[in-house]
Protein backbone atom coordinates (compact mmCIF):
# COMPACT_ATOMS: atom_id res chain seq x y z
CA UNK A 1 0.00 0.00 0.00
CA UNK A 2 2.90 2.22 0.69
CA UNK A 3 4.55 1.47 -2.27
CA UNK A 4 1.74 2.38 -4.26
CA UNK A 5 0.95 6.08 -2.71
CA UNK A 6 4.89 6.43 -3.46
CA UNK A 7 4.17 5.87 -7.10
CA UNK A 8 1.36 7.55 -7.32
CA UNK A 9 3.40 11.23 -5.88
CA UNK A 10 6.13 10.59 -8.27
CA UNK A 11 3.65 10.35 -11.16
CA UNK A 12 2.10 13.35 -10.28
CA UNK A 13 5.48 15.63 -9.99
CA UNK A 14 6.69 17.36 -12.76
CA UNK A 15 9.65 16.57 -14.78
CA UNK A 16 11.42 18.92 -17.19
CA UNK A 17 10.18 17.21 -20.28
CA UNK A 18 6.49 17.79 -18.81
CA UNK A 19 6.73 21.44 -17.18
CA UNK A 20 4.56 23.11 -19.64
CA UNK A 21 1.98 20.04 -19.25
CA UNK A 22 1.86 20.52 -15.58
CA UNK A 23 1.69 24.09 -15.25
CA UNK A 24 -0.95 23.96 -17.79
CA UNK A 25 -3.03 21.25 -15.72
CA UNK A 26 -2.25 23.30 -12.25
CA UNK A 27 -3.68 26.64 -13.95
CA UNK A 28 -6.44 24.48 -15.40
CA UNK A 29 -7.45 22.93 -11.55
CA UNK A 30 -6.84 26.22 -10.12
CA UNK A 31 -9.45 28.42 -12.55
CA UNK A 32 -11.97 25.89 -12.56
CA UNK A 33 -12.12 25.69 -8.28
CA UNK A 34 -12.06 29.66 -8.61
CA UNK A 35 -14.96 29.36 -11.04
CA UNK A 36 -17.15 27.37 -8.41
CA UNK A 37 -15.85 29.41 -5.41
CA UNK A 38 -16.75 32.52 -6.97
CA UNK A 39 -20.79 30.73 -7.46
CA UNK A 40 -20.12 29.96 -3.32
CA UNK A 41 -20.06 33.41 -3.23
CA UNK A 42 -23.12 34.71 -4.89
CA UNK A 43 -24.99 32.10 -3.48
CA UNK A 44 -23.65 32.31 -0.02
CA UNK A 45 -23.47 28.65 0.35
CA UNK A 46 -20.75 25.78 -0.23
CA UNK A 47 -21.94 23.38 -2.84
CA UNK A 48 -23.88 20.59 -1.58
CA UNK A 49 -25.06 23.09 1.03
CA UNK A 50 -28.60 23.50 2.09
CA UNK A 51 -30.00 26.91 2.09
CA UNK A 52 -30.82 28.54 5.58
CA UNK A 53 -33.30 30.26 6.52
CA UNK A 54 -36.10 32.38 4.77
CA UNK A 55 -34.03 35.58 4.15
CA UNK A 56 -31.38 33.22 1.81
CA UNK A 57 -30.06 34.39 -1.01
CA UNK A 58 -32.13 32.47 -3.84
CA UNK A 59 -30.72 30.38 -6.33
CA UNK A 60 -29.39 27.15 -6.81
CA UNK A 61 -26.74 25.03 -8.98
CA UNK A 62 -27.80 23.61 -12.33
CA UNK A 63 -24.51 21.56 -12.81
CA UNK A 64 -21.93 22.88 -15.89
CA UNK A 65 -22.16 24.18 -18.89
CA UNK A 66 -20.23 22.39 -22.28
CA UNK A 67 -16.21 22.52 -21.92
CA UNK A 68 -14.73 25.78 -23.05
CA UNK A 69 -11.19 26.38 -24.56
CA UNK A 70 -9.21 29.41 -23.03
CA UNK A 71 -6.18 30.24 -24.62
CA UNK A 72 -3.46 32.15 -22.11
CA UNK A 73 -0.03 33.28 -22.84
CA UNK A 74 1.20 30.08 -21.44
CA UNK A 75 -1.15 27.61 -23.28
CA UNK A 76 -4.58 26.30 -23.76
CA UNK A 77 -6.95 25.32 -20.90
CA UNK A 78 -9.66 24.02 -20.91
CA UNK A 79 -12.65 25.07 -18.32
CA UNK A 80 -16.35 24.52 -17.39
CA UNK A 81 -18.56 27.29 -16.23
CA UNK A 82 -20.60 26.63 -13.35
CA UNK A 83 -24.23 27.52 -14.10
CA UNK A 84 -26.83 28.79 -11.56
CA UNK A 85 -30.55 29.19 -11.71
CA UNK A 86 -33.32 30.84 -9.43
CA UNK A 87 -31.20 34.23 -9.32
CA UNK A 88 -33.27 37.77 -9.72
CA UNK A 89 -30.68 38.32 -12.30
CA UNK A 90 -28.48 36.30 -14.52
CA UNK A 91 -25.42 35.21 -13.44
CA UNK A 92 -22.45 36.13 -15.09
CA UNK A 93 -19.03 35.50 -14.16
CA UNK A 94 -16.13 37.70 -13.51
CA UNK A 95 -13.77 35.76 -14.19
CA UNK A 96 -14.60 34.05 -17.54
CA UNK A 97 -17.35 36.10 -19.05
CA UNK A 98 -19.48 34.64 -21.83
CA UNK A 99 -18.15 34.51 -25.37
CA UNK A 100 -14.34 34.72 -23.80
CA UNK A 101 -11.87 32.46 -25.84
CA UNK A 102 -8.57 34.26 -25.01
CA UNK A 103 -7.05 36.47 -22.23
CA UNK A 104 -6.02 40.15 -22.62
CA UNK A 105 -2.79 39.61 -23.30
CA UNK A 106 -2.93 36.84 -26.05
CA UNK A 107 -5.38 39.25 -27.74
CA UNK A 108 -3.40 42.01 -27.73
CA UNK A 109 -0.47 39.82 -29.49
CA UNK A 110 -2.53 39.06 -32.33
CA UNK A 111 -2.37 42.66 -33.56
CA UNK A 112 1.24 42.79 -33.10
CA UNK A 113 1.71 39.49 -34.70
CA UNK A 114 -0.13 40.94 -37.47
CA UNK A 115 1.50 44.32 -37.95
CA UNK A 116 4.63 42.74 -37.80
CA UNK A 117 3.99 41.04 -41.15
CA UNK A 118 2.47 37.45 -40.21
CA UNK A 119 0.32 36.59 -43.18
CA UNK A 120 -3.04 35.65 -42.44
CA UNK A 121 -3.23 32.24 -43.39
CA UNK A 122 -0.34 31.52 -41.20
CA UNK A 123 -1.53 32.85 -37.98
CA UNK A 124 -3.40 29.07 -37.39
CA UNK A 125 0.08 27.81 -37.84
CA UNK A 126 1.92 29.58 -35.70
CA UNK A 127 -0.07 30.30 -32.25
CA UNK A 128 -1.02 26.37 -32.38
CA UNK A 129 2.55 26.28 -31.73
CA UNK A 130 2.47 28.75 -29.04
CA UNK A 131 -0.70 28.08 -27.34
CA UNK A 132 -1.02 24.54 -28.05
CA UNK A 133 -3.49 22.47 -30.64
CA UNK A 134 -6.33 23.42 -28.58
CA UNK A 135 -6.29 27.22 -29.02
CA UNK A 136 -9.96 28.23 -30.34
CA UNK A 137 -7.85 30.09 -33.46
CA UNK A 138 -8.58 29.58 -37.15
CA UNK A 139 -8.48 31.38 -40.32
CA UNK A 140 -12.11 32.46 -40.31
CA UNK A 141 -11.61 33.79 -36.42
CA UNK A 142 -8.47 36.19 -37.28
CA UNK A 143 -10.68 37.17 -40.22
CA UNK A 144 -13.39 38.48 -37.62
CA UNK A 145 -10.56 40.05 -35.16
CA UNK A 146 -8.92 42.00 -38.33
CA UNK A 147 -12.42 43.50 -39.81
CA UNK A 148 -13.21 44.49 -36.00
CA UNK A 149 -9.55 46.05 -35.77
CA UNK A 150 -10.23 47.93 -39.02
CA UNK A 151 -14.22 49.05 -38.05
CA UNK A 152 -11.92 50.46 -34.76
CA UNK A 153 -9.70 52.21 -36.68
CA UNK A 154 -12.22 53.60 -39.42
CA UNK A 155 -14.07 54.99 -35.97
CA UNK A 156 -10.54 56.21 -34.74
CA UNK A 157 -9.90 58.60 -37.37
CA UNK A 158 -13.05 60.28 -38.39
CA UNK A 159 -12.97 61.86 -34.53
CA UNK A 160 -14.09 65.38 -33.63
CA UNK A 161 -10.77 67.36 -33.09
CA UNK A 162 -11.89 70.84 -32.24
CA UNK A 163 -11.84 70.89 -28.54
CA UNK A 164 -7.67 70.07 -28.58
CA UNK A 165 -5.94 73.35 -27.85
CA UNK A 166 -3.02 72.35 -30.33
CA UNK A 167 -0.03 74.67 -30.37
CA UNK A 168 1.98 72.60 -32.98
CA UNK A 169 2.48 69.15 -34.81
CA UNK A 170 5.13 66.58 -35.53
CA UNK A 171 4.52 65.17 -38.37
CA UNK A 172 7.08 61.79 -40.37
CA UNK A 173 6.91 59.07 -42.15
CA UNK A 174 7.24 55.48 -40.48
CA UNK A 175 8.55 52.86 -43.72
CA UNK A 176 7.07 49.25 -42.11
CA UNK A 177 8.91 46.14 -43.51
CA UNK A 178 5.34 44.34 -43.51
CA UNK A 179 4.02 43.36 -47.07
CA UNK A 180 5.81 42.01 -50.32
CA UNK A 181 5.43 45.45 -52.57
CA UNK A 182 8.84 46.78 -53.87
CA UNK A 183 8.01 50.16 -52.32
CA UNK A 184 7.30 49.43 -48.94
CA UNK A 185 4.17 51.69 -47.51
CA UNK A 186 4.66 54.61 -45.51
CA UNK A 187 2.46 55.38 -42.47
CA UNK A 188 1.99 59.06 -42.23
CA UNK A 189 2.10 60.24 -38.64
CA UNK A 190 0.42 63.29 -37.13
CA UNK A 191 1.19 64.04 -33.86
CA UNK A 192 -0.21 66.84 -31.97
CA UNK A 193 1.26 68.90 -28.79
CA UNK A 194 -1.58 70.74 -26.87
CA UNK A 195 -1.17 73.82 -24.30
CA UNK A 196 -1.52 71.91 -21.36
CA UNK A 197 1.45 69.45 -22.44
CA UNK A 198 -0.48 66.73 -23.33
CA UNK A 199 0.52 64.31 -26.40
CA UNK A 200 -2.19 63.64 -28.34
CA UNK A 201 -2.19 61.17 -32.50
CA UNK A 202 -4.72 63.05 -34.74
CA UNK A 203 -3.59 60.75 -37.66
CA UNK A 204 -2.24 57.39 -38.43
CA UNK A 205 -2.70 57.04 -42.31
CA UNK A 206 -1.36 55.28 -44.75
CA UNK A 207 0.47 57.13 -47.91
CA UNK A 208 2.72 56.50 -50.92
CA UNK A 209 6.14 57.42 -49.65
CA UNK A 210 6.14 60.93 -48.13
CA UNK A 211 4.34 62.51 -51.31
CA UNK A 212 3.11 66.26 -51.34
CA UNK A 213 -0.80 64.93 -52.29
CA UNK A 214 -0.49 62.10 -49.27
CA UNK A 215 0.39 64.46 -46.92
CA UNK A 216 -2.16 66.62 -48.12
CA UNK A 217 -5.06 64.46 -47.64
CA UNK A 218 -4.21 64.19 -44.39
CA UNK A 219 -3.90 67.91 -43.16
CA UNK A 220 -7.13 68.23 -45.48
CA UNK A 221 -9.00 65.63 -43.38
CA UNK A 222 -7.90 67.47 -39.69
CA UNK A 223 -9.05 70.88 -40.98
CA UNK A 224 -12.70 68.83 -41.71
CA UNK A 225 -12.70 67.00 -38.52
CA UNK A 226 -11.99 70.83 -36.79
CA UNK A 227 -8.05 71.05 -36.48
CA UNK A 228 -7.01 74.67 -35.56
CA UNK A 229 -4.36 76.19 -37.35
CA UNK A 230 -1.57 75.32 -35.09
CA UNK A 231 1.62 77.77 -34.31
CA UNK A 232 4.44 75.45 -35.73
CA UNK A 233 4.22 72.21 -37.89
CA UNK A 234 7.96 70.59 -37.22
CA UNK A 235 9.18 67.86 -39.37
CA UNK A 236 12.14 66.11 -41.06
CA UNK A 237 13.73 67.32 -44.46
CA UNK A 238 11.33 65.87 -46.60
CA UNK A 239 10.35 68.26 -49.33
CA UNK A 240 6.30 66.14 -49.23
CA UNK A 241 5.20 67.90 -45.84
CA UNK A 242 6.50 70.99 -46.61
CA UNK A 243 5.01 71.29 -50.05
CA UNK A 244 1.61 70.04 -48.35
CA UNK A 245 0.12 73.03 -46.82
CA UNK A 246 0.76 74.91 -49.83
CA UNK A 247 -1.12 72.63 -52.20
CA UNK A 248 -3.94 72.09 -49.96
CA UNK A 249 -6.40 75.56 -50.29
CA UNK A 250 -8.96 73.64 -47.81
CA UNK A 251 -5.94 73.25 -44.75
CA UNK A 252 -5.68 75.59 -41.58
CA UNK A 253 -1.91 74.62 -41.61
CA UNK A 254 -0.34 78.44 -42.41
CA UNK A 255 2.77 77.47 -45.00
CA UNK A 256 4.59 79.86 -42.88
CA UNK A 257 4.66 77.58 -39.71
CA UNK A 258 6.61 74.62 -41.37
CA UNK A 259 9.90 73.76 -39.47
CA UNK A 260 12.06 71.60 -40.37
CA UNK A 261 13.65 69.99 -36.87
CA UNK A 262 17.40 70.67 -37.85
CA UNK A 263 20.08 71.21 -35.32
CA UNK A 264 20.97 74.07 -36.73
CA UNK A 265 18.10 75.96 -36.00
CA UNK A 266 16.88 75.10 -32.52
CA UNK A 267 18.56 77.56 -30.39
CA UNK A 268 17.39 80.60 -33.13
CA UNK A 269 13.27 79.32 -32.94
CA UNK A 270 13.97 78.89 -28.95
CA UNK A 271 11.55 81.46 -27.47
CA UNK A 272 10.73 83.25 -30.77
CA UNK A 273 7.27 84.62 -31.87
CA UNK A 274 6.73 81.95 -34.19
CA UNK A 275 7.77 79.22 -31.16
CA UNK A 276 5.97 80.08 -28.21
CA UNK A 277 7.12 76.97 -26.31
CA UNK A 278 10.91 77.37 -25.08
CA UNK A 279 13.02 74.42 -25.77
CA UNK A 280 16.22 72.91 -24.38
CA UNK A 281 18.55 71.01 -26.65
CA UNK A 282 20.87 68.37 -25.67
CA UNK A 283 24.83 69.60 -25.65
CA UNK A 284 27.98 67.41 -25.35
CA UNK A 285 30.44 68.13 -22.75
CA UNK A 286 32.27 70.64 -25.01
CA UNK A 287 28.94 72.65 -25.37
CA UNK A 288 28.02 71.74 -29.10
CA UNK A 289 24.24 70.87 -29.77
CA UNK A 290 23.43 67.01 -29.65
CA UNK A 291 20.14 65.68 -31.35
CA UNK A 292 16.80 67.37 -31.14
CA UNK A 293 14.94 69.74 -28.54
CA UNK A 294 13.05 68.70 -25.77
CA UNK A 295 10.23 70.83 -26.08
CA UNK A 296 9.08 72.03 -22.91
CA UNK A 297 6.06 73.92 -21.68
CA UNK A 298 6.65 77.60 -20.33
CA UNK A 299 5.77 76.52 -16.91
CA UNK A 300 8.69 73.89 -16.77
CA UNK A 301 11.48 75.47 -19.29
CA UNK A 302 14.34 77.53 -17.47
CA UNK A 303 14.81 79.67 -20.26
CA UNK A 304 12.50 82.45 -21.20
CA UNK A 305 9.43 82.41 -23.44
Amino acid sequence: MRKKSTESVAASSPTWETLESFARQSMQQFLQRMLEEEVDGVLGRARYERRNGVDAVPGYRNGFGQPRRLSLSNGTITLRRPRVRGLSERFESRLLPAFKRRTEEVGRLLPELYLHGLAQGDFDLALRGLLGDGAPLSAPSIARLKASWQAEYELWKTRVVEDLDVVYLWVDGVYVKAGLEKDKAAILVVLAALRDGQKVILAVERGYRESTESWAAILRDLTRRGLAAPKVVIGDGHLGISDAPASSQKSTVNPAAFWRSRRSRSLDLCGSAAFPFSCRPRQNRNGSVRGRCRLRSPSRCSQGS
